[in-house]
């Protein structure tokens, strides 16, 4: 599928009276809410690794193909995060005289896509209920085509839905967001809010193109990583949970 393909459906933001009553249901501290400069985003897009989906059956899977334990991947794993390595090192430091990559077609056997059970428990209720405010919820990471299919399978709340194979560029390149930025057909950078686990990947390039940032700390990046002193990020949260409540205060 072609992004032009992509659908986007329309969102109608429902009367006060609904927006307060979906708030009622959170329970959370406005006054623990941040207090950005500038008017709010009106487009949300999350990455999907880490940020919707948890990947301890990725990871593990390519544990047992690799023939090591669970925990041992999962230090290597770690290691190369905190020396700033790619996430492909990993393979060759584990399994030297094996090519990992001719055994990606096994690891999608035995994974069956991406499914109910890989999804943070927190995804579908903060989709739904973004969307139910009015903001333009956009799912978008560094995942092969694949992937576009076995989400929509789940029939997350979004309106745009695409991975970096189909955008034809992979973050942290800057093509990846501008690309992005046309497929939503965003008027400017800082109307669009990316939420991302990886200070790398995530949240010190769609700053630098004029996004506004949420990191999420959750995952192997999100706790590994830590931001350098000069970067503003927007939003720094622990849990998806709590955004819609962040982003209705920030507009309100």
């Amino acid at each position: 599928m072609t992004t032009s393909e992509l659908p986007v459906e329309p969102t109608a933001t429902p009367p006060p009276d609904a927006v307060d009553e979906h708030l009622r249901e959170l329970d959370f501290d406005p006054e623990a809410v941040p207090d950005p400069d500038g008017q709010a985003p009106r487009t949300i897009v999350f990455d999907i690794g880490e940020v919707l989906v948890d990947e301890t059956r990725v990871w593990s899977i390519w544990a047992d193909l690799l023939g090591v334990s669970s925990l041992t991947f999962a230090s290597v794993l770690g290691a190369a995060i905190a020396q700033g390595e790619d996430h492909r090192v990993v393979f060759p430091h584990l399994a030297p005289n094996v090519d990992w990559e001719h055994f990606l077609d096994e690891h999608e056997r035995r994974l069956g896509g991406l499914q109910e059970q890989d999804l943070y428990p927190d995804v579908r209720p903060c989709l739904a209920e973004l969307r139910s405010l009015g903001f333009e919820v956009a799912l978008a990471g560094n995942q092969p085509a694949l992937r576009s299919g076995q989400l929509r399978a789940l029939d997350l709340p979004n309106d745009v839905l695409v991975t970096s194979e189909e955008l034809g560029a992979e973050k942290p390149a800057v093509g990846f967001f501008e690309a992005l930025m046309r497929l939503i057909a965003a008027p400017e950078p800082a109307d669009v809010l990316y939420v991302g686990d990886r200070i790398d990947n995530d949240v010190v390039p769609a700053a630098a193109v004029g996004m506004r940032t949420c990191w999420l700390r959750r995952g192997p990046w999100g706790h590994l990583q830590d931001p350098p002193d000069d970067l503003e990020i927007d939003l720094v949260l622990e849990g998806l949970g709590e955004l819609p409540l962040l982003l209705s205060e920030w507009r309100g």
